[in-house]
């Protein structure tokens, strides 16, 4: 304790870094992505898209040749990696320690500046210390995915408009640019923050006058905007079209709004391995993804008495403390709807393209034991952090944006489609929550057992 005291925040750096080269020494046999028997890859997209870049100098899944299918940021950096270090499951796996690393530091940052002088020392230190030895995002955050990279620009985006809401002269144009700079990457890296910026812009409010606020905030706008204008630009004068960010949103959208959305959710796996059928194979990726957004549309119209439900269920998934989705497609099962239920069979092709070569991991040790392990860790915290409502009500011109956070990314995947991968990167805020109750439920105590 006198060691966390004097150095908290090395204190906390030092766990985080403890935890995650255990897990990468115990893990390896599991999520080394450059052997054939890893039961875990994270994405092979990613690894895809950084070699053929290595090797050619063309962003694109197939070698030498360029699309628009997924954000571009995470692979450009993986790919850097690869060019430095070489590729490998140890260069992957240091790499995102360092991210988490730099994440708990922006975390810690953040709540003292939130919640001032010790008490923020404290809800720093037990957000952080939460975040360090969180099973889901130690496990996650070791694959090849882009989860660490988006959750570091989610954290520095929050800290960044911190201080240039509560700056003052010139450094204020500093943090705009900062901000501005994390905004546009976080968006090429996953393209939900644009509602936490809207959200960002009424907290501003809540401490200063409008035309301050948005002296300040308009930098932000037009930095962010012309880092993503550059991706734009490329798609324009590469794929000869207007594409503001992929090609595959429609995709996205359409998993989360058809006939099939609601009967697999419930069923407990996830919608990203169904697909609209009758989609015209002569059209170009981008109007492909055009017709899937118009068939999510229709389905919408034709069934606007079940919007309620089908949002609900996606709230749920959401924010359910156990890991989502509750389980993964096995090996030769193949699905198809009946009178609304979901029907699953066997079949000599699975839907996912594993097979008995390549075993699904349901019944291995992170199903066994991640799941109830998460279930207790997460479960408990998101009480905690529920509870701190009433407790931080007195500050909630400051403490409000931990809030707006989680509501912009609940409405994004509620509007898309949600899952416990895509909702973890703001995970580590939440935390913040949890930990000032317990901050605050201790300062009442003292306060009483004084008197």
């Amino acid at each position: 304790m006198p060691l966390v005291r004097r150095y908290p925040l090395l204190s906390l750096l030092l766990l985080t870094l403890s935890v995650r080269l255990a897990a990468l020494i115990v893990l390896q046999p599991m999520l080394d992505f450059t052997q054939a028997g890893a039961d875990i890859h994270g994405s092979e997209a990613y690894d895809a898209y950084a070699l053929n870049l290595l090797a050619t100098g063309v962003y694109g899944r197939e070698a030498g040749v360029p699309d628009a299918m997924i954000p571009p940021l995470y692979s450009c950096a993986l790919a850097a990696v690869y060019g430095l270090f070489g590729r490998g499951y140890w260069q992957v796996g240091l790499f995102h320690t360092l991210l988490d690393l730099a994440s708990v530091a922006l975390l810690y940052g953040i709540a003292r500046r939130l919640f001032h002088g010790e008490r923020g020392r404290w809800i720093g230190l037990l957000g952080g210390a939460f975040t360090a030895g969180y099973p889901y995002l130690v496990f996650q955050n070791l694959t090849l995915i882009d989860t660490g990279f988006w959750m570091l620009l989610l954290h520095g985006f929050v800290y960044c408009m911190i201080r240039l809401r509560d700056g003052a002269g010139r450094e204020v144009w500093g943090w705009a640019l900062l901000a501005g700079l994390a905004l546009g990457a976080g968006t090429l890296t996953r393209p939900v923050t644009p509602p936490l910026a809207l959200l960002l812009a009424l907290w501003f409010l809540f401490r200063l006058p409008l035309w301050p606020s948005v002296a300040r905030l308009l930098p932000v706008a037009l930095v962010s905007a012309a880092v993503v204008a550059v991706w734009i630009a490329r798609n324009w004068f590469t794929l000869g079209a207007f594409i503001p960010m992929t090609t595959t949103s429609g995709a996205n959208f359409w998993q989360g709004n058809s006939e099939w959305t609601i009967p697999v959710f419930q069923a407990g796996y996830d919608v990203q391995w169904t697909a609209p059928e009758g989609i015209d194979p002569t059209l170009d990726a981008r109007a492909a993804d055009a017709q899937r957004f118009a068939r999510a549309f229709d389905y919408l119209r034709a069934n606007s008495q079940d919007i309620p439900r089908l949002l609900w269920t996606k709230f749920i998934v959401h924010w359910n403390p156990q890991i989502t989705p509750l389980r993964n497609p096995l090996p030769n099962e193949r699905w198809r709807l009946e009178d609304g239920q979901l029907v699953v069979f066997q079949a000599e092709e699975s839907i996912t393209g594993v097979t008995s070569a390549n075993v699904s991991y349901n019944a291995s040790l992170l199903d066994t034991v991640g799941r109830p392990l998460h279930l207790l860790y997460f479960g408990g915290l998101l009480l905690l952090a529920i509870l701190s409502l009433p407790l931080t009500a007195p500050l909630w011109r400051d403490v409000s944006l931990l809030w707006f956070v989680q509501l912009s990314m609940t409405i994004m995947y509620v509007a898309f489609h949600p899952s416990t991968r895509y909702r973890s990167p703001s995970d580590p805020l939440l935390f913040l929550m949890s930990a000032a109750t317990l901050a605050l439920l201790w300062e009442r105590w003292r306060a009483r057992r004084a008197k």
